[in-house]
């Protein structure tokens, strides 16, 4: 017992001093600063149309800037491309208030305490590091697009690394336990995307965002780990293919087998997770085919295993997709001309009373999970207990049941079927009689 009392007041007083040390470590007065939000817009093309006002925060390819797409509806992000020349294409590869835009004259500050704060004109905080009276004494911006605050041993205090939107940057990571997760862009401003990607132990799920805090996974088996221990994390790499190779490499470190190929230095790659729910990895060369820019690599395209009609949402609510096109809305009497409008029927009161609930067969299509998962879906002897096992449960919209394998899919979100050469392929629609 006088050996702990011992050990514990020797370390309260070195725990004591270390916190008093950060405490009185200040910013510069010659490196504080107050940015506004103000001013004429930058002349080149960066995308979805914005507008943007460059701030002198960046390093080669990466500056901090402040874009809107509608007015008055400002975010601070990371702007990756290059403004000297004339056919460069600007993309937003990070932002720090995502989901509350600012106004016109809202304010940086980089104050003496090491806290960067993004405030509307009148005053009210936005955002913050959070990383007042830490001990950070400097901000800078690494070649890869890392925004950083450190301390006066250079060690980070806060990076933006560690706040990932819908974008990985090369050497940016996914970690168990936090940042673990990219989420889509919203379709509206300030929404939420409708999709994640996620690192769970068996490795990265790709979900669909249902609402009510539930989930589709629709990643199938792409991204799994096939290791003997779990990831803890998943890096955002590049590389020559091999020693001396004119071939380069950008990938994910655990799982490795997603990458893309290129013929040019890909340094400056990224992967991002797009609006619909795909994956592409853009890598930025002045002599690419595209305004500088190459899509290096799709997850869901005509040059994968899986198309576009793979992915959940693509035809909406409800339709068939062929060659990459929505083609059909599937109705009781038919298949009709397809619009954004198709959806499926409303249940009413039917839900959860098998007596008032029916359903209408489509045939030749194939359901987005089916597509992803051979394996997916619960084992059952009959169709009629697929049947059953659907009409029990509110949440299931539709089924299919394939009968070599016995499985059975329940379908909570119908989204996107597509057009197969089997027609013993089916999807059953569930409708109130």
């Amino acid at each position: 017992m006088a050996i702990r009392s011992m050990t514990l007041c020797l370390i309260f007083p070195l725990f004591l001093l270390y916190s008093v040390s950060r405490a009185r470590a200040r910013v510069p007065d010659s490196d504080t600063f107050t940015l506004v939000n103000a001013g004429e817009f930058g002349e080149y093309f960066p995308e979805n149309g914005a507008s943007y006002r460059l701030l002198p925060i960046g390093n080669y390819l990466f500056q901090l800037c402040f874009y809107n797409t509608t007015p008055d509806a400002f975010h601070l992000a990371m702007l990756m491309g290059n403004e000297d020349s004339d056919f460069s294409f600007l993309r937003f590869v990070w932002e720090a208030n995502r989901y509350s835009p600012v106004a016109e004259n809202a304010t940086l500050s980089f104050n003496r305490d090491g806290n960067l704060v993004l405030a509307n004109p009148g005053g009210g905080v936005v955002w913050s590091t959070d990383t007042a009276d830490k001990g950070v004494v400097g901000l800078g911006v690494l070649e890869n697009g890392n925004l950083l605050l450190y301390d006066k041993k250079r060690n980070i205090v806060w990076q933006s690394f560690d706040h990932p939107t819908d974008t990985l940057l090369v050497g940016q990571s996914l970690r168990l336990g936090g940042p673990a997760k990219l989420i889509s862009a919203g379709d509206e401003e300030g929404s939420v995307g409708r999709y994640s990607l996620v690192l769970q132990p068996n490795g990265l799920e790709m979900y669909l965002n249902l609402g009510e805090n539930k989930t589709l996974s629709y990643s199938g088996d792409k991204f799994r780990y096939r290791g003997t221990s779990p990831p803890s994390s998943v890096t955002l790499t590049f590389g020559p293919e091999e020693p001396g190779s004119s071939v380069y490499v950008v990938g994910l470190s655990n799982p490795g087998d997603v990458y893309a190929r290129t013929f040019f230095n890909s340094t400056f790659s990224f992967m991002r997770l797009e609006y619909d729910g795909n994956i592409k990895v853009y890598t930025y060369y002045e002599k690419a085919e595209y305004a500088s820019w190459a899509e290096t690599f799709t997850q869901f395209s005509e040059r994968e295993h899986l198309t576009r009609c793979s992915l959940p949402g693509f035809c909406g609510a409800l339709g068939v997709c062929e060659n990459e096109m929505c083609v059909a809305c599937p109705r009781p009497q038919g298949l009709l001309g397809w619009s954004k409008d198709c959806r499926p029927p409303e249940l009413g009161r039917s839900c959860g009373d098998e007596k008032a609930i029916g359903y209408y067969k489509v045939e030749g299509v194939e359901h987005f999970l089916g597509a992803h998962d051979a394996g997916a879906g619960a084992v059952v002897k009959k169709v009629d207990e697929c049947r059953g096992r659907c009409s029990r449960d509110c949440s299931c919209l539709g089924f299919a049941y394939k009968k070599e394998s016995s499985r059975c899919l329940l379908f909570p979100f119908i989204g996107t079927l597509s057009k197969v050469d089997d027609h013993r392929r089916s999807v059953y629609i569930k409708v109130a009689k």
